[in-house]
């Protein structure tokens, strides 16, 4: 089967397998931070952005990316480096297994709510699972670079 999928702003036309995963179309093309954690759509750490909308790739077929726009991490490089800096203050990246997947969830959060509060935060970021930390250091550094953000007159 045919497919033209965009991802981080190219076109990718390729034949596939229909029974082809997301995360494997993607890793195949380059795309090594979206990580294969689970393979259940339970972990996270493969999320990307279907249509600007956070999904986990693992349970996604590529075919039903069709005519779609798929962004990784390596699509919004310089977002991510500057709210990983915040991640990397607190100690909250560990192994930086976990790490890709959530710093696109929180960007997607970020860019549907700019202030969260942080029960908001944590509802968002349920489905991304990180086994090295408590998730302390996570919700610190995220608060703190929506501070930041609100500093420099921006919105995270």
């Amino acid at each position: 089967m045919n497919v033209s999928i965009t991802v981080n702003g190219t076109v990718i036309k390729e034949e596939i397998e229909p029974d082809l995963l997301l995360i494997d179309f993607l890793r195949s093309h380059g795309m090594k931070s979206v990580k294969r954690g689970c393979d259940t759509s339970n972990c996270g750490a493969c999320t990307v952005w279907l249509d600007e909308k956070p999904v986990l790739s693992c349970g996604i077929l590529a075919a039903r990316c069709d005519g779609r726009s798929v962004t990784t991490l390596e699509g919004v490089r310089d977002r991510a480096r500057e709210f990983g800096a915040f991640l990397a203050d607190e100690a909250a990246e560990q192994c930086g297994y976990c790490s890709p997947g959530l710093i696109m969830t929180t960007i997607a959060l970020l860019s549907e709510n700019p202030d969260p509060t942080p029960e908001e935060t944590k509802e968002y970021l349920a489905n991304n699972l990180c086994r090295c930390s408590g998730y302390e250091g996570q919700m610190r550094g995220i608060q703190r670079y929506i501070a930041w953000k609100k500093e420099q007159g921006g919105k995270a």
